[in-house]
């Protein structure tokens, strides 16, 4: 791997990690596309879908970190839903992360379409008086919690992404959690679903290690960065970035599968 390639591996990391440390998202939703589709674009060798789900699962499990850090102060993280569908979450990463090795390249994009897809249209859905409520104040479905993180954790182990991307609609619009503890507690349950994809990853062989460090060092630096820009702005302007994001990975991925 020569310089220029590490060097664009590391500014894709930097770029992601930044946004998603902002947004409160792993970060894969931006990276995963950026990752198979911008070396190619500029002369360097493409990575298979496997490598850059291998490469995401690893990057995202040090983004999060990061971010949790950031936003540990303030009230923000809501433990009993961290614990609800962290533990779901977990469980569903694994068995996604472990058993992508049974899917082809194409049934992977496919998986990680349909997860931007549902994502993108749910951040449209309106959302009105969520940020009024008090944070000590905020009330959610545990069963609904833990399925829909279940469910979250084994599609998005698949694709290396922890599935913060479609968690924050998840926790927006169906279990109507304000936007700043959204954020902030997606970023904490996307950590432990990253554990769950990441070992699952590395029992199967799907991740490549020095692209991995590089994008971590990325992450380590940009993630708090973003995370300190993401408490300043308006949580309306942070949703319209997410929406944005979503909906234009969503339809490059569907635009290559079709």
């Amino acid at each position: 791997m020569d310089i220029g390639f590490m060097v664009l591996i590391f500014l894709i990391g930097f770029i992601g990690s930044f946004i998603s440390g902002m947004v409160g998202i792993g970060g894969s939703i931006i990276k995963y596309p950026m990752l198979l589709y911008i070396p190619p674009l500029l002369g360097f060798a493409a990575f298979t879908t496997h490598e850059v789900s291998g490469i995401s699962a690893i990057q995202v499990f040090f983004a999060t970190i990061s971010g949790v850090f950031a936003y540990r102060k303030g009230g923000y993280l809501n433990k009993s839903l961290i614990i609800y569908m962290g533990i779901s979450i977990l469980i569903g990463s694994f068995i996604g992360g472990y058993g992508s090795k049974l899917l082809s390249e194409g049934q992977i994009n496919l998986v990680y379409a349909i997860l931007a897809t549902i994502a993108a249209l749910m951040m449209f859905v309106p959302k009105k008086g969520l940020d009024d409520i008090p944070l000590n104040q905020v009330t959610f479905n545990p069963t609904l919690a833990a399925v829909s993180a279940f469910i979250v954790g084994l599609a998005s182990g698949i694709v290396g992404a922890a599935g913060a991307f479609i968690l924050v609609p998840i926790m927006l619009v169906v279990l109507k959690i304000p936007t700043r503890m959204t954020i902030a507690t997606s970023l904490a349950i996307t950590f432990i679903s990253s554990i769950g994809s990441t070992v699952g990853k590395i029992m199967t062989g799907q991740v490549l290690f020095l692209p991995s460090i590089i994008m971590v060092v990325a992450s380590i630096i940009a993630s708090p960065l973003g995370a300190s820009v993401g408490k300043k702005v308006n949580p309306k302007v942070l949703q319209v970035i997410l929406a944005v994001l979503i909906v234009a990975t969503s339809v490059k991925i569907w635009l290559d599968l079709l």
